[in-house]
């Protein structure tokens, strides 16, 4: 019988909070959503050493932060909230737990859910054409970018594989499961078809993968 016990989740309270950091910072001019800040902080979580709030605070967000939150007091709560959020992300991934279940899914990402009502509404909206909203407005694209971002922030945290090894190729496999969240629907199906020949993959299912994809990666 497993001792793992079951990972923390954040409360709708915890989400909100975080959403109020992207409504602020959009006001000041920078357009970063929920999932985008998850799939950022996922990243950090997911590397290969802990990176400090002042390295990743200005990487994920630049001058922005500094010049929305100028009271120390509303600095303290969204420092909270952010930190708050790395904290569950930390259990989710805890390696120990993840070694002991290695079949059990633990991350649970905050994605926005996108249908073609959604998209439609967007498109309505004029704020991208209809081809754009296939590709950009799909459940987890966001998240991954984020995430892309992270990496892209600490590139040494994410160094290129070497796919002529075998540890080398496992790296790869996962790190392309969870980037393929935010591919061009063409581009995607492509991927599907020659990383699952003769499958139809629903987005659901891709988004556990690559959420299995950053467990394996935690654990690498």
């Amino acid at each position: 019988m497993s001792n793992v016990r079951p990972p923390k989740q954040s409360t709708e309270a915890d989400i909100e909070a975080l959403e109020k950091i992207c409504e602020r910072l959009y006001g000041f001019g920078l357009d970063v959503s929920l999932e985008w800040v998850d799939g950022f902080l996922t990243a950090l979580v997911a590397g290969r050493r802990i990176v400090q709030p002042a390295e990743w605070l200005p990487a994920m967000f630049g001058e922005d932060f500094e010049r929305a939150y100028g009271d120390p007091t509303e600095v303290a709560t969204a420092m909270e909230a952010l930190t708050g959020r790395w904290n569950i992300l930390a259990n989710q991934l805890d390696p120990e737990s993840l070694m002991d279940e290695p079949d059990a899914m633990r991350l649970t990402p905050l994605m926005i859910t996108y249908d073609d009502a959604a998209r439609a509404e967007v498109v309505a909206a004029g704020q991208i054409t209809a081809d754009e909203a296939e590709d950009l407005l799909q459940t987890g694209a966001g998240w991954c970018d984020g995430f892309q971002a992270a990496m892209e922030a600490f590139p040494d945290d994410w160094p290129e594989p070497d796919v002529d090894s075998e540890e080398g190729r496992w790296y790869d496999d996962c790190l392309t499961r969870v980037l393929a969240l935010s591919l061009p629907k063409a581009e995607l199906a492509a991927y599907v078809a020659e990383a699952y020949p003769g499958e139809e993959l629903t987005r659901d299912q891709l988004i556990d993968d690559a959420c299995f994809g950053v467990q394996d990666l935690r654990l690498y």
